[in-house]
């Protein structure tokens, strides 16, 4: 037996292989055997013997990543909630082509990290794909889609706006806020500004086919921010929030007006659990008219 500090060199077939350690073929065409290297030792400690793979058949290697295809912005996207700056609108307007769509510039400097064609950026909590960068002038580009100038407020920004920015979330990435898709359901409004102490409330007034899934002590995204309900006024159609003195350097609302309007996205959670109770409501109506 060689020593701790030698090692062997193994020509192992596939298919005598623990199947823990291998990584299936694309296909089930080919039933032949794969020579694989692997490199043999034992530590010092241990009787135990450790394979590792040296060599994988080219059918299975990965691809370099400068072969892949850029990202795309058709890929689902999730974000936490948790502003990490606000940029500005340089320009907000035609994109110049011939097919008539809108595109909106933005300043910014720490989303521009590590950014590519094709990611995903929250700008006031609406996702949008990443068009054109210049990381000279530290601006990005992304494209407006009717159903977006539709469903949120961005259309109503102007020159120099604030608006609030997150990059989409990475597996690593600690979970701060909650789960935001970017999905902008709708708009509300800016009822009031209370200030307490170095606290402000916020109160928001929002339509019935919203409010439905807003309850107190539960999450929601205002103009991308990850907020805590504190109070639901049914008869009024308004919900309240608080923002600590920190959060109001960080974030867009606190320089809104009363009467503006904001992006809101509900908790995806109590969207999906009315739709499972409503098709269990529909099977059992079913079941007994029958």
């Amino acid at each position: 037996m060689a020593t701790a500090s030698s090692s062997a060199r193994l020509h192992l077939p596939l298919a005598r292989l623990e199947p823990s350690l291998l990584v299936p073929p694309p296909t089930n065409a080919c039933n032949c055997h794969f020579s694989v290297s692997y490199s043999l030792s034992l530590k010092p400690s241990s009787s135990s013997i450790f394979l590792k793979p040296l060599l994988l058949p080219r059918s299975l290697r990965s691809k370099p990543l400068k072969n892949r295809a850029p990202r795309s912005g058709a890929f689902t996207c999730l974000f936490t909630g948790i502003v990490e700056e606000m940029g500005h609108v340089e320009r907000l307007g035609p994109s110049g082509d011939d097919d008539g769509g809108t595109e909106m510039r933005i300043a910014a400097s720490s989303v521009l990290e590590g950014v590519q064609l094709g990611d995903s950026i929250a700008v006031n909590g609406t996702c949008l794909t990443v068009s054109h960068f210049d990381p000279g002038a530290s601006t990005f580009t992304v494209g407006l889609s009717p159903e977006t100038l539709r469903r949120t407020a961005l259309g109503e920004l102007g020159l120099g706006s604030p608006v609030n920015l997150e990059r989409a979330l990475q597996p690593i990435s600690r979970m701060g806020g909650h789960i935001v898709q970017g999905h902008v359901d709708g708009t509300g409004e800016i009822a009031s500004f209370v200030p307490e102490g170095d606290s402000l409330w916020v109160k928001v007034r929002a339509t019935p086919e919203l409010l439905r899934y807003v309850v107190p002590k539960g999450f929601i995204a205002v103009d991308g921010t990850s907020l805590t309900v504190v109070k639901v006024y049914e008869e009024e159609g308004c919900f309240d929030f608080m923002l600590v003195a920190y959060t109001q350097q960080k974030v867009v609302i606190p320089l809104k007006k009363v009467g503006d309007k904001v992006n809101l996205e509900v908790d995806i959670l109590g969207k999906y659990v009315e739709k499972l109770l409503r098709g269990r409501f529909d099977d059992h109506s079913a079941a007994t008219s029958s």
